[in-house]
This record gives C-alpha cells, structure tokens and sequence, in this order.
C-alpha cells in the first residue's frame, strides 16, 4: 500500500489536523444529505414507552415495554455489576466485543475506576492488573510496562493505542484526564491491531476517548498529592443540532507543586476536545489531545555495574537525580474517525490522524550502581528528541449467514509512518549516592543540534471472519494479516547507514465454546511480530539486517459469570526469538524466550456493597536458546514468577454513601541480568482509602482519599528489558473532591 509523501516542511501532525479537520467538516455538514433521522447512541439496552391505545370499544392497553440488544460493533460495551471493569472490549479490527464471546483475556477498566483509585496516568491504572507491570520510573518522564513478562513502552515510539489505533496516543505518558476507559488486551495482537511501533508482543494497551455524552455534563475535580501537588480537571459535555446530532466534549486539567520525592517539582497542562456527528447511517469522530508534562529534578533508572550485588532500595522519597535537572516534554494528537453503514449488514470505517512529540531535558542519564554501599557514577546530558507519527486505515465489516452458519467479516488496509529526530551533548561525569545524594555544580552544556535518526513505514492488510453457530455458542474466528516493514536509519551526515524492508504474515484462531449461560470456553493461537534487527555496530557483521521476528502464543481459558460476578483462569505459552551478539562476535538470531504462565482474574460485585478487582499472575520465563551458552535456560530479565494484586471496596452501612477501600500489590524476586547473578528481592505494598458520595444543594458530590503504600515500605519496583530499575514509590496521601453543576 502506498503512502504520498507530506510536502516538506509540514510535519505528520500539522498535515494530519489539518486533513482530519476538513475532512471532518466537509463530511459532517453534508451529512443531512445522507441521513434522514439521528441516530440513538450505541447502547446495550434500549426501552420504548407505547403511549395507551383507545380500539374503539373503551379498552385502553396499559404501556408496553420493549428491550433489545444493539449490536453495533463500534457501540462501547456496557459496565459489569459495580461498574469497576466494563463487560467487553475493542480488539481493533473486530470491534468491540462481549468479554464472553473474546478467545482472549482481556480486561477493560471504566472511568470510575480511573476517578475512584484517582489516577494521573495509565501506568497508574494498571498497577491493578495482575498480568502487568510498571517498570518505569516514579517521578520520572516516560512510562514504560511487562505484559506476561515483555516489554511495552521502552523505546522512544509509542506502543498504546487510541481508539484501536497505533500513532495517535502521547509518545512518553497517556493521562486518564481524557480516558473513557483503559483496555489491556493479553497476549500478542498484531492481528487485530497490526505490529506495534515498537514491537511490543506481550500485550496491547488501548485507550478508548472520553467522547459526547447524551446527558450535558460539566463536572470539576479538584485534587491534592503530596507535598503539595494540587490541580483541577474539568469535563464537560453538550450536544447541538435540531436532533443533537452533534456532540462536543472538553477536558482540561492543570497541575503543580512539589511532588512526594526531594526536591522535585511537577507541572502539567492538558486539553483534550471531541468532536462527534451521530445520524442514522453515519457516525464521526474527531479527537484532539495537547498536553504538557514539566520537571525540576525528574527521577531516573539505575543500572548495576558486573559483579556486585544489588543493594537495599533506598527509600522512595529519596532523589539522587541532581536538583538542577530539569524535562519539558510536549504532545499533541490528532485522530479523525468514521463509519457509514451502506446496508443494515455492512459497515465501511476508517481513521487518518497522528502525533508529535517535542521532548527536552538537562538531565542525568542512567546513573550506574557502583557498589553495595549505593555509591553511583552518571554522565548528566542535554536531550532533545522529536517524534512525528501518523497513521491511516479503511476497512469494511459484514454480516451474513451462510446456511446455519452467521459470519462476522472484516477486511482492513493499515499504514503507520514515524521519524525520529534526536540530538544528545553530554557532560562530565559526577558521582553521587542512591541514600544520601550528593549536589554537583551545574555543567556548562550547550543545546544539541537535532538530527533524523531514523524512520519506518509500517504497512499492511488483513481479513478476519469470526463464525457462530447453536445461537453464538459455538464461535470460530479465523484471520491473517500481511504486514511489510520499512525502515531506515541515518548518520551524522543524513545519509542512510543501513536500510531494512521485509514482510510478514501472521494469522490467528480462536475459538469459543459456552456449554452453559454463563460459562465461556476460549482457546486462541495467535502471532506475533516485531521488527527484524540491524546488526549494531559492535558486531562485526555490522549493518546485516534480519527478517521480521514472529512470536507465537498458545493459549486455553475459562470465563464464568455468576450473576454480578465474573472470573477469568487462563493458561498460556508465549515464544518470542531475538537477536545477541555470540562470542565470535557475530550478531545472528539465536536467542529465544518462552514464558508460561497462568492466569486468575476477578471482578465485580460478590456481594451486595462489597467489591473485589484482581487476580494472580504465575510466570515460568525461561531463556530456551541463547548466543551465550550458559544462559540458556536462565530466567529472563525482568520475570518474577509471582504477581499478584487484590483491590476491595465495602459499602459501609451505617453512612450511606460512604465506602472504604484498600488493596495490596505483590512481586515475587526478579533478575537484572540474563547470567541470573544480579536479583531485586520480592515486595509487597498496601493501599488504603476510602469516598464518600453525597449531594450538596442538589449537586452530586464525590470525595476521596487514597494513602499508596501505607507503611512507607522500601523497594525495588521493577526491571525494564535493558536492565535499569527504579525505587517504588513512597508514601502519598491523594486527594481529591468532583462535583457536577
């Protein structure tokens, strides 16, 4: 699939807003043409009132309720019973599904879950999902994450998804300020969303937008974290039109203060509008996100040096980043989506949109452990890196029915284009200490020139069919997509150093069988895929390029649903090759890893005001082959063999609205380096909190309070691929109070 290149001078973003605003525009204003009536919103159940019928002979028909179920794929499923988790996802392509009817496991967390633990980012979010991790740093730039034990979010291209979409969420953070909800899809998905920017396989992260509500909403939260970060975030919701076809919502949030850790200072700025046109046959959306993160003091990663032991953590308020440090990082996106329904069984979409990132810091790098009494070394550096994404797709569903048999079809064309601009001076190196920092003068270091690093055009096509028969009972989805990755990187003088193009196709089937109403049988194969290698370098076949890496995931599951309750128990086997550098200093693809693990997940209500979200995590990550022959059958960086978490809520019944909460996250011991020589040891942190719904002069008013690790424990959090890892994060009281005028 061909992609026309942008004039120059015009970057992804510009050309993508400038595109999806007209089109928007220009597609909406001529909608009348198209649609007689507004359509309703998507929506699980829908009641009609029948107004009483007089037959002529004085016999009057009491009113007459009617319930259906709307199908709509795009529709957002409804919420489980407590409204913590939502009753279904979107798998990209496949639209939104019915966790019942998913040969998945994946979770989708509400927007009161996001306001209730009172949230700043995902990573904040899914430190309730047993099968994740956050391995980025607290008080730190960038989020990062392990989805069955790989990594999500380490490189400098974003691998979460908008609306099903890779290129359009923020590069470095995803705020929950303009989440509807934040969806985790288990396992590899390249399937249903295509190769992920950074050739993430363990998992996709998706972000559904706050969009136009039926109901006008304006809504203020006001909110404190300690030391003194306070900030205000204001949502609000109208729609317009003779019919209220069309649909606007603003979300805009400010932040500042001293954070929880030393001498560190945050601020934040974020604004967020959508865009909707909602009529009978067609449907739009336009998203745009502009947000600001700014540091004094940001918190970095630590490595280790060979050979010594990792030290006891230091405690997390401790910052042995430099005060004179300082981040300003910069997004903004842009996404523009549709569909028109040509019959009542067939369904054109697509999307066009994209992203920028303008990242700049003075700043430590990673500073290295040099012994056990936490003594560090670092090279501090003045960054600056520019991302430009953007991403397009069109596609058609359809329903039909062959004989007994009801298909659900879709075929879809993707392109994903990035460039990655960076430029790094660095300083003298200085020494400090992980307990008991030590300040050094400011080094004089010029702004770097910033120069291309590198660029990739992904691109691809792909079909998939999900089969039913015996009332949906018995459901096969079959499916394959072809994806061609380009991509090339340059030197200091702009010319290409070395150049990769290859394809790859993966497939997909899942199956799913519910012998019972509330039971669902699941098993999938799925592929995954990442991006081939270049040799580095240092290896003496420097510049080689390698084909496309396929991970391959096997898995068997169980859903139950008992009334307001719902289990997930998967079993699952992931294989993902890689390349290493062998001892005759030849880089080829010799690695491979393979995690095992099972999964218990749990959500919603086991009794009336009680509430329980969590689940365990058992990993068995083994290194089956590596270039270094006595690696191989090592755990893998950054795999615990235990993750577990539990949230509670308790409706108390001597206040009425007023509930408790508390929770626990633990991690078993995990290795830094493949030679399994360096380990973090376990760790177990407990929150506690607790909110109170009420009305004051007829205004719905919600308080909350949440203290995150209550007994202030010391910890390593944990391990990105690389090897760097982070402190945990230290006591912190939140606050906050949301009213709706």
């Amino acid at each position: 699939m061909s992609v026309a290149r942008r004039p120059c001078g015009e970057s992804a973003l510009s050309l993508a807003i400038r595109t999806a605003t007209l089109s928007f525009i220009l597609v909406a204003g001529s909608a009348t043409a198209w649609a007689q009536t507004p359509g309703q919103k998507p929506s699980t159940d829908r009641t009609s009132d029948v107004p009483a019928v007089d037959n002529g002979q004085g016999l009057t028909l009491d009113a007459t309720n009617i319930t259906g179920t709307h199908n709509n794929p795009s529709a957002l499923p409804p919420e489980l019973a407590g409204g913590q988790v939502a009753r279904g996802a979107r798998l990209g392509m496949m639209g939104n599904k019915d966790v019942m009817d998913t040969p998945f496991s994946v979770t989708s967390y509400t927007a009161k879950t996001l306001a209730d633990l009172q949230t700043v980012t995902v990573a904040d979010a899914l430190q309730r999902d047993p099968s994740v991790r956050s391995t980025g740093q607290v008080g730190g730039i960038v989020d990062s994450f392990f989805i069955r034990g790989f990594p999500i979010g380490e490189g400098n291209l974003g691998e979460l998804a908008y609306d099903g979409v890779y290129g359009v969420a923020p590069n470095y953070r995803v705020f929950t300020d303009y989440a509807e909800r934040v969806e985790v899809l288990k396992g590899p998905g390249a399937l249903m969303y295509g190769i992920s920017p950074n050739s993430g396989v363990g998992g996709v992260i998706n972000i559904v937008p706050k969009r136009p509500l039926d109901e006008d909403l304006t809504r203020f939260t006001g909110s404190y974290a300690s030391d003194s970060q306070v900030g205000g975030h204001l949502d609000v919701s109208r729609r317009f039109g003779p019919d209220n076809q069309f649909g606007v919502r603003f979300n805009g949030s400010l932040q500042g203060g001293d954070t929880a850790i030393d001498d560190q200072e945050r601020e934040l700025n974020i604004g967020a509008i959508a865009l909707d046109y909602r009529g009978e046959r067609l449907r739009l959306n336009l998203d745009f996100i502009s947000q600001k993160e700014s540091f004094d003091g940001a918190s970095r990663p630590f490595t280790v040096a060979p050979g010594v032991d990792i030290p006891s953590a230091p405690n997390g308020r401790t910052n042995a980043s430099q005060k004179w440090g300082w981040s300003d990082t910069k997004e903004q996106s842009a996404l523009l989506g549709g569909e028109y329904d040509l019959t009542d069984a067939v369904t054109v979409f697509a999307h066009a949109g994209g992203g920028r990132s303008d990242v700049k810091r003075m700043s430590d790098q990673v500073p290295r452990i040099l012994n056990d009494a936490g003594d560090i070394s670092n090279t501090p550096g003045y960054y600056k890196f520019n991302v430009d994404r953007s991403t397009a797709d069109v596609g058609v569903r359809g329903v039909f029915d062959t004989g007994p048999v009801s298909h659900t079809t879709t075929l879809m064309a993707t392109t994903y284009q990035d460039e990655l601009s960076r430029g790094i001076n660095n300083g003298p190196v200085v020494g400090s200490n992980i307990y008991h920092p030590v300040d050094v003068p400011k080094p004089a270091i010029n702004a770097p020139k910033v120069l291309r690093v590198s660029e990739s055009q992904l691109t691809g096509f792909a079909l998939s069919d999900t089969l039913s028969v015996l009332d949906e009972r018995l459901q096969l989805t079959l499916g394959l997509r072809r994806q061609n990755i380009e991509s090339r990187n340059y030197n200091a003088a702009g010319s290409v150093s070395s150049r990769y193009d290859d394809s790859a196709t993966t497939p997909l089937v899942g199956v799913v069988v519910k012998p019972w109403e509330d039971v669902s049988l699941y098993y999938n194969y799925v592929e995954g895929l990442s991006k081939g290698d270049v040799a580095p370098g240092t290896a003496s076949n420097a510049g080689e390029t390698f084909a496309p890496y396929e991970s391959k995931q096997h898995e068997i599951g169980v859903k139950y649903e008992h009334g307001t309750f719902m289990t997930t128990l998967a079993l699952f086997q992931i294989e993902k090759p890689s390349g290493e550098i062998g001892a005759n200093n030849v880089f080829s693809v010799q690695a491979e890893q393979r995690n095992r693990g099972v999964e218990l997940s749990v959500f919603g209500e086991v009794a009336p005001g009680t509430r329980l979200m969590g689940g365990v995590t058992l990993l068995d990550g083994e290194l089956t082959d590596s270039a270094t022959a006595a690696n191989r059958g090592n755990k893998p960086v950054g795999v615990p063999d235990v993750q577990a978490n539990l949230w509670a809520e308790w409706d108390t019944p001597w206040v009425e609205g007023f509930t408790l909460t508390s929770g626990a996250i633990y991690t078993s011991s995990q290795y830094v380096n493949q030679a399994n020589t360096q380990e973090l040891d376990a760790w177990t942190r407990f929150d506690a909190g607790a909110r109170y719904a009420t009305k004051i002069e007829g205004r719905p008013t919600t308080f909350r309070a949440t203290v995150q690790n209550v007994f202030d424990r010391e910890y390593w959090s944990g391990v990105a691929s690389y090897g760097a890892f982070s402190p945990g994060s230290p006591r912190t009281l939140q606050l906050s109070a949301t009213v709706d005028f």
